[in-house]
């Protein structure tokens, strides 16, 4: 595999490296061994499956506040995306900053995402499928969010949304004193 750091700290593009002979390929996606030499300490509890009909559907912006952060390693297995990571750890160089990459099923490249880091994601073609490996455990009810054409963030999605949930488009303004999710 090959790691690449982005402009967020932490927020790493994963690339595998696939061994390609008459049959096809095979190629490792994670392993724990090889993401420690990276400097990544990232051990999945969670495999989850994000299913998208529509193209142009957008997903976020989501994260897990402290104590129930997660890390993901976010990847597509059909289709194709435009992923992005938004800085949201208070101290962070690059706090409010982020970065984006298209992700798609041919490639293989995923994106890995900190703790403190919000994620979100618009689907670039119909039928795409985006595979979510997290650490730890999701914990429900402590899912939070910003808007994912908030100001505060100028994100420059590469297409304007025609699928969105009603939660994901009414998250409230970002209010640097009160924080992610607050007014």
């Amino acid at each position: 595999m090959r790691f690449s750091p982005t402009e967020i700290a932490g927020v790493v593009l994963v690339d595998p490296d696939p061994v390609v002979d008459d049959r096809g390929a095979f190629a490792r996606l994670h392993c724990p061994n090889e993401f420690a030499q990276a400097g990544i300490d990232f051990t999945p509890a969670q495999t989850s499956l994000s299913r998208n009909t529509a193209a142009f559907t957008l997903r976020g912006m989501h994260y897990q506040p402290a104590p129930h952060g997660e890390t993901k390693l976010v990847r597509v297995v059909r289709g194709r995306i435009f992923d992005v990571a938004l800085d949201l750890r208070s101290g962070s160089a690059s706090f409010g900053r982020w970065t984006g990459a298209e992700l798609d099923a041919e490639r293989g490249r995923a994106l890995f995402i900190p703790e403190g880091v919000a994620h979100g994601f618009l689907t670039l073609e119909p039928d795409t499928d985006v595979l979510y490996q997290i650490a730890p455990m999701f914990e429900p009810g402590h899912g939070a969010g910003v808007r994912w054409d908030d100001p505060a963030f100028a994100i420059a999605w590469p297409a304007p949304p025609q699928v969105i949930s009603e939660r994901d488009a009414s998250y409230p303004d970002f209010d640097p004193e009160a924080g992610p999710g607050g007014r």
